[in-house]
């Protein structure tokens, strides 16, 4: 931390309460501040939390400076005016963005005295300002006036008397750096919004990886005078828009709505309210975030953390992914089923299924195969995907074809063993396509945990236990000669039995020989 004042710049160990200027410093960040610090206790906002700490440290600790029994009425900050103000018994106390304080202040104090600030005075006092944004330090301006106590209103933020500036480092987490990787790695474009001086905001962006050569920076004041096409042309490029107003962010969110974009936007405060609500995804802050912030929101961040926003899109990517390869499983099979039906119906051959058969194909290979899919562990390499369009269906054409192929791969092996059983009975013929489609399906189930060959897949524990308890169950059946009636199947061979494992084994290896083709593809 390192404080201006009496135009120069001095450590916090070098505050003396004998300066005035140092004291009245020490009481603003005291009595501007809605953070609670105690003992070990510490809530509100880490900026306020630090200035208490300053104060605590520094400050004149023979006084009775109790904010309750001090603060009579609070202008609370905004993002509009930029600055917040209180008054006690004889004075006015403002803090804020240092410009915004500069614009009202026609007095400076210097040591014990007060004199009117002169153009000099505000050049050094901004050039400072520049100075320590280029480290990356967030700075706020104080600035107080005599006045007697009364009902506060904005006007009386004017002729004040400037007092000095706190900077301080506000550094960023250290899993943000990575975070914004990741979520650019996913396809997904990182903007910082903030109150900040343009050079802090570009200075931290660049520092955690938003900010890279050729990008753009914005302030609101900018953001305003531009046109919505001239907006839309530079969008792309903009990463960073630093001194911004509630209004802003809703043009910003809408602009990217208008390409079409899905866009989440993160707030704690309740102007950020409107932007949330207008966002796609409006995600709040579960700690600092105010109760209008979490209403507006759709999503809570517990941890205050934008680290945990990627992990949810991992976690979100994941479920996606077992969704669809469980619905890419259940329709394939299916499929190989129904074409299996058609094909021997209209060759006025015997019915290769009877209804018992279905309904332990849906109860035992549909299901169990299913699950497992559908408990399959997160993978990180979903990041490498790009982000889904808005109207993208999950049956798009590419999972269609493949369910497509899928099915008709399965189908083959199934003919094959009706026809090779069709040649002992109509009953064998049933119990062969029966047993084939059963194995296949099961055996298929490892194939649709993912796009890639299922050694690359990593381990199921449960598809594993799907796959034996299914089998187990197919060779119960089998064999067990108290269950053919039951079933609807006549006795098979070892013979017959281990072409249906041939077959179904069959299916297996074409459906991974696609596989590694697209893989490598």
């Amino acid at each position: 931390m390192e404080l201006f004042l009496n135009n120069e710049v001095i450590k916090p160990e070098m505050l003396d309460v004998k300066d005035h200027s140092h004291d009245v410093l020490l009481k603003s960040c005291l009595l501007c501040n809605n953070a609670v610090s105690n003992g070990s206790t510490q809530i509100g906002d880490p900026t306020e939390i630090a200035l208490l700490d300053l104060f605590d440290r520094y400050g004149e600790k023979d006084a009775d400076y109790h904010v309750e029994a001090i603060r009579i009425k609070e202008l609370p900050f905004d993002s509009t005016r930029k600055m917040m103000s209180i008054n006690s018994e004889n004075h006015l106390y403002t803090k804020g963005a240092v410009d915004v304080i500069l614009d009202r202040c026609d007095q400076i104090l210097i040591h014990d005295k007060k004199r009117p600030i002169t153009e000099e005075d505000i050049k050094l006092i901004k050039e400072q300002n520049e100075s320590f944004a280029k480290e990356g330090l967030r700075v706020l301006g104080f600035a107080y006036k005599t006045m007697k106590p009364k009902e506060l209103s904005l006007e009386d933020e004017n002729d004040l008397t400037f007092v000095g500036m706190v900077a301080q480092m506000d550094p960023p987490r250290l899993e943000s750096k990575d975070a914004v990787s990741k979520c650019k790695m996913a396809g997904i474009k990182p903007i910082m919004i903030t109150g900040d001086h343009i050079i802090t905001a570009t200075s931290i962006a660049k520092e955690i990886g938003i900010f890279e050569d050729g990008d753009i920076c914005l302030e609101g004041k900018e953001l305003e005078t531009m046109s919505d096409s001239a907006l839309d042309e530079i969008l792309p490029k903009v990463s960073v828009y630093a001194r911004v107003a509630p209004e802003h962010k809703i043009r910003i969110v809408e602009a990217w709505q208008k390409r079409n974009e899905i866009v989440a936007m993160t707030g704690d405060g309740v102007n950020d309210a409107p932007a949330l609500k207008q966002s796609d995804i409006g995600v709040a802050m579960g700690i600092t975030g105010t109760e209008v912030s979490k209403d507006a929101a759709s999503m809570i961040l517990t941890d205050d953390n934008f680290s945990t926003i990627v992990k949810a899109v991992i976690t979100g990517r994941n479920v996606y992914a077992n969704i669809k390869n469980s619905i890419t499983y259940l329709l394939s099979g299916n499929f190989s089923a129904i074409l299996a039906v058609v094909f021997t119906s209209l060759a006025l051959l015997p019915t290769p299924f009877m209804a018992v058969h279905l309904l332990f194909i849906n109860l035992i290979t549909d299901s169990l195969p299913a699950i497992a899919i559908g408990m399959e562990k997160g993978k990180d390499d979903v990041l490498k995907q790009k982000p889904r369009k808005r109207d993208d269906s999950i049956l798009n054409a590419k999972t269609m074809i493949k369910i497509g192929y899928e099915g008709l791969i399965i189908f083959s092996g199934v003919m094959a063993a009706y026809f090779i059983g069709l040649q002992t009975s109509d009953l064998m013929a049933s119990t062969m396509a029966f047993s084939t489609l059963c194995l296949s399906r099961l055996l298929h189930g490892f194939s649709s945990r993912g796009n890639a060959p299922f050694w690359k897949l990593g381990k199921n524990e449960s598809s594993i236990y799907a796959f034996l308890t299914g089998a187990v169950l197919l060779v119960l059946i089998l064999f067990i000669p108290n269950m053919h009636g039951l079933f609807s199947i006549g006795p098979i061979t070892l013979t017959q039995f281990f072409i249906v494992v041939g077959l179904s084994l069959a299916t297996f290896v074409i459906v991974q020989i696609t596989k590694v083709i697209q893989y490598r593809g």
